[in-house]
């Protein structure tokens, strides 16, 4: 038999429907991920299209000369997810006679890499626009966006930007300026009268609805961007004032990231509603409406309003989305807004598999020691107990008296034996002993605890300790940060033998020397465990785990976000030879060339691509030359500078 053979050969009673409920494939996998006959977990990027098979897919790419840990990107996901969520608003468009467009907009911030904006640039066609948070977002947006699609503006803004947004309408792109800070309004109408045109103008609506999950803390009255109402008000007068009013076309809300509960985007979606009737009512032509993102997804397969879940689908946000937002227009007969979502999350997180490779296993000993003369007293209590132990039955009292009381002693007898090696009453091997068989009690209890009755507190610390710590070839840090920095739940399962059952537990501990760098809490039915169901590690045959639903936010915040990298840095010290102080080292930071080409963009072939659209906006008459020259400017300069914004 082959070595491949010999590890996917399946114990008689293990099916691989066992395998898909334990590791709850089918609910979290959408559809995309599966396990086949052979033990191996499959991917299937389209509907109705092939599967590929993870395991032989790995083999494949360490042939080819690559080491793991290593990304599997599967891009045609980015595509059907475009297309599910595109087909969940057309049908509901349908079902609630809704005369408005659906445009999907894909924050960039979510996975910056040029591959995957590319081809969901490509994928989504007039569909799908892009959104950029930052000035290095924005000048990879203008060089991929197609033009005439919807560009949406968000985050921070100094004049140069602002101005660059102004510009690049000009070369056929529709970007929106959402002004989210009330001095924004300012920089923008000073910028459009400088230029001679403004942007396509949005307003960021600070709501009172209040969210759930782990960012409900996020929006609300206390949020970090949006307007209040009096704000608003004050925009607008603004914009009247300085003749840019017909320039306010969009109306944006956010209400936190992965929306847990469908309740709270109804309550949110009523006051957005009734902000964009009355934005109409004050003049303004407006035309769009942005949901913002939030879309969950559902990482533990559990379907309820959890942290790592959603109690809603797709085609519910869709419904619940256009219905309320007819209701409201039609209520006050104002024409239906084009909606729009930035749903990062729920399309990137599928289409990228991390698969890592274990190194080893740490196990407490279980060696139990052979009777040796003349053993010191703890030694024999604890041989003892070990015997009194083993002659109890499998205990289905739920108190559990006799075990309780057996691992009492057997705690007191180890404790014994460490006093007594600290007065030098016993030697090493005799204290090697006591604890030897100290986990030997502890693997007898356990093996006899009930499977469903609840455990004594003291006892449900058995399974834990008696688990395995799985080392593996990564750092969790660089790719998966968010299980350390916010507790975030992704799947984690073996990607092969799983036609053979699990018959350890254990969680992963990570290269490096970081505390922090463990992976310990796994889904389990809505809740977490803290414990994975894994195989024993046979000598010379690799094991690979896979982490699943990392493809939005992981890959990119272990290396940079929003694209903005390192700042500038000086050390300072006391000059030695009179009063003040020495700059004595200056660190510049990262500029955004660097960053984008840290994610694969070539900052060269991005300026001749917005060159030669400025020489065609140019010969049809949308672009003065000044205007290309001080775009062209804008964008130069934005290079050699830091990622963090000038004045």
């Amino acid at each position: 038999m082959s070595q491949h053979n010999q590890r996917t050969a399946s114990v008689p009673a293990w099916q691989i429907d066992d395998a898909r409920a334990l590791y709850r494939v089918k609910t979290w996998g959408e559809g995309y991920f599966d396990i086949n006959e052979r033990g191996a977990v499959t991917v299937t990027p389209k509907a109705g299209g092939p599967a590929i098979d993870l395991d032989a897919l790995t083999d494949e790419i360490q042939r080819a000369g690559l080491r793991l840990p290593v990304l599997a990107r599967f891009t045609d996901i980015l595509g059907d997810r475009i297309n599910r969520l595109c087909d969940a608003f057309e049908a509901a468009r349908a079902a609630h006679d809704y005369a408005g467009r659906y445009t999907v907009v894909y924050p960039v911030k979510v996975n910056q890499q040029r591959a995957v904006v590319e081809h969901l640039v490509a994928a989504g066609g007039s569909r799908a626009g892009l959104e950029a948070g930052s000035k290095p977002e924005l000048m990879a947006v203008l060089a991929l966006a197609e033009p005439g699609s919807t560009i949406v503006c968000n985050g921070y803004k100094d004049r140069r930007y602002i101005e660059t947004a102004i510009l690049a309408r000009r070369l056929g792109h529709q970007p929106m300026v959402v002004i989210e800070q009330a001095d924004e309004v300012d920089r923008i109408i000073q910028a459009s009268e400088a230029l001679g045109a403004s942007p396509f103008l949005g307003i960021r609506a600070k709501l009172s609805s209040r969210s759930t999950g782990r960012w409900g803390s996020s929006v609300g009255e206390r949020a970090k961007f949006g307007l209040d109402v009096t704000e608003m008000l004050q925009t607008v007068h603004a914009l009247e004032r300085a003749g840019l009013l017909k320039d306010l076309r969009l109306l944006h809300f956010h209400i936190g990231s992965q929306i847990n509960d469908i309740a709270v985007l109804k309550d949110a979606l009523q006051e957005a509603g009734q902000i964009y009737v009355e934005l109409t009512r004050l003049g303004a032509p407006m035309g769009h409406l942005d949901v913002g993102g939030g879309l969950g997804i559902d990482y533990d397969g559990s379907h309820t309003a959890t942290a790592a879940s959603t109690n809603y689908t797709l085609q519910n946000y869709a419904n619940d989305v256009v219905a309320t937002v007819r209701e409201c227009c039609e209520l006050h007969n104002v024409p239906v807004p084009i909606l729009v979502s930035e749903s990062g999350r729920a399309i990137a997180s599928h289409f990228s598999v991390l698969v890592f490779d274990v190194l080893g296993c740490g196990r407490t000993p279980d060696d139990e020691p052979s009777n040796q003369d003349n053993e010191p007293l703890p030694v024999r209590n604890l041989r003892e107990t070990l015997t009194h132990i083993r002659s109890v039955e499998k205990q289905t009292d739920p108190e559990m008296r006799l075990l309780q009381e057996a691992w009492n002693d057997a705690i007191k007898f180890r404790d014994d034996a460490l006093a007594a090696f600290r007065l030098g009453y016993i030697r090493l091997n005799e204290r090697a002993m006591a604890e030897q068989l100290t986990w030997s009690c502890a693997r007898a209890i356990n093996e006899r605890l009930p499977t469903n009755a609840p455990i004594h507190d003291d006892l449900k610390g058995l399974r834990r300790a008696l688990a395995c710590t799985y080392y593996v070839n990564l750092s969790v840090f660089r790719s998966a940060p968010d299980t350390w920095a916010i507790d975030q739940l992704f799947p984690l399962m073996p990607i092969h033998r799983l036609n053979q059952q699990p018959t350890e537990l254990g969680d992963f501990a990570d290269l490096t020397c970081d505390s922090d760098g463990k992976l310990a809490r796994f889904i389990h039915s809505g809740q977490s465990k803290s414990l994975l169901e894994l195989h024993p590690i046979v000598d010379g045959e690799p094991y690979w785990i896979g982490m699943f639903l990392g493809g939005a936010y992981q890959e990119v915040m272990g290396n940079l976000h929003n694209l903005f990298g390192s700042t500038s840095a000086v050390h300072v010290r006391l000059n030695p030879k009179g009063s003040g102080y020495l700059l004595d080292h200056v660190v510049k930071g990262d500029t955004n060339a660097d960053v984008l080409e840290e994610m694969q963009h070539n900052p060269d072939l991005m300026l001749e691509r917005l060159r030669q659209a400025s020489e065609a906006a140019i010969q049809r008459g949308t672009l003065q030359i000044e205007d290309a020259r001080l775009l062209m400017s804008h964008l130069k300069a934005s290079l050699d500078q830091t990622t963090y914004l000038q004045g």
